[in-house]
């Protein structure tokens, strides 16, 4: 009987410890889930997280930073993620966000599948969250 893999939960340097029992992360063999990201800033001691700035494009780019950092942190990058979900808090946002996404993943040699979802529940002034899936190997 073969040991299983061991899970390693994964917080990469640029985030905060989670607030609740959850992680940024988590890796089981060569499968990765990275936890729904949003467009908080890097970590700074002391400080709670905030977003990088009101529009859409800045608060995109440094959720796929963040969801990036997890992803490397944990020994994968974004040719290995096969799952990338979005969720949006407005419909009105999905020609802007397909935009700045198409822009961000010009490198990608094979294009993971994606979902996009409206989903109205985010903190107040976070628009956009996203979160992947990774096999590695």
């Amino acid at each position: 009987m073969s040991e299983k893999p061991a899970k390693t939960a994964l917080t990469p340097a640029t985030h905060t410890t989670p607030p609740a029992k959850f992680s940024h992360g988590v890796r089981k063999g060569n499968i990765l889930q990275v936890a729904g990201q949003v467009g908080f800033g890097p970590a700074v001691e002391g400080q709670a997280p905030t977003p990088v700035g009101p529009g859409l494009r800045e608060q995109t780019l440094q959720t796929l930073a963040n969801v990036d950092a997890i992803l490397k942190e944990g020994g994968a990058s974004w040719e290995d993620a096969m799952m990338i979900r979005v969720y949006l808090t407005d419909t009105a946002h999905f020609a802007e966000f397909n935009e700045i996404y198409n822009e961000y993943f010009t490198f990608l040699q094979q294009a993971p599948a994606a979902r996009t979802t409206v989903y109205v529940g985010l903190p107040a002034g976070l628009l956009v969250e996203i979160d992947a899936l990774a096999v590695l190997g």
